[in-house]
């Protein structure tokens, strides 16, 4: 998968994602998209082999650490989670009638799809990912700090911990979060 520059070459390896929102838009403020998110997740863990060894869902971004079970291909993976998280949350907003900034996230989205020729209607995602492989245990120990305590340093919560849309629960405490983790 090439990503204006950055490719997935061991697409078993584990690799440190983000995945930004279009203009930054803070999408995952409210609960019903990020709980899209957080059920296609699930949805690649048993039926598309991936792995998730930690991850975040912060206003506007999405930060993981994964892997691809063989036969799998992480980068097909990733596309396919981008791809259909994009239309669901579109339809979620199109559809939620109380959302106050509806036709203005709309229009964000659909203005990012047009300048975009590998849309047609919308754009939800960015394009780029970043990935990052994380052949070394220094820098895994740091890409996992960093998702972890990314809703500490946005000043959400105290603790990471304290965070439901991350696994730093799982880490840190003798608590199961809201995703299966395959820990490292």
């Amino acid at each position: 998968m090439s990503d204006r520059g950055f490719i997935i070459r061991n697409q078993n390896n584990i690799h440190f994602i983000t995945f930004a929102v279009v203009q930054w838009v803070d999408v995952f403020t409210r609960r019903e998209y990020a709980d899209i998110v957080v059920e296609s997740l699930k949805f690649c863990q048993i039926k598309k082999g991936l792995k998730i060894h930690a991850w975040v869902i912060m206003s506007n971004h999405i930060h993981l650490l994964v892997s691809a079970e063989k036969p799998y291909l992480l980068s097909d993976i990733l596309r396919d989670f981008k791809k259909f998280t994009s239309v669901q949350i579109i339809e979620a907003l199109k559809n939620n009638t109380r959302e106050s900034r509806r036709n203005w996230m709309l229009w964000i989205f659909r203005k990012a799809g047009q300048e975009n020729n590998r849309n047609t209607n919308y754009q939800f995602w960015q394009q780029s990912n970043h990935p990052v492989e994380c052949d070394t245990n220094q820098v895994l120990d740091t890409r996992l700090l960093y998702i972890h305590e990314n809703p500490v340093r946005a000043a959400l919560v105290r603790n990471a911990y304290e965070y439901i849309y991350s696994s730093a629960i799982d880490y840190y405490m003798d608590e199961k979060g809201l995703l299966d983790i395959a820990f490292v």
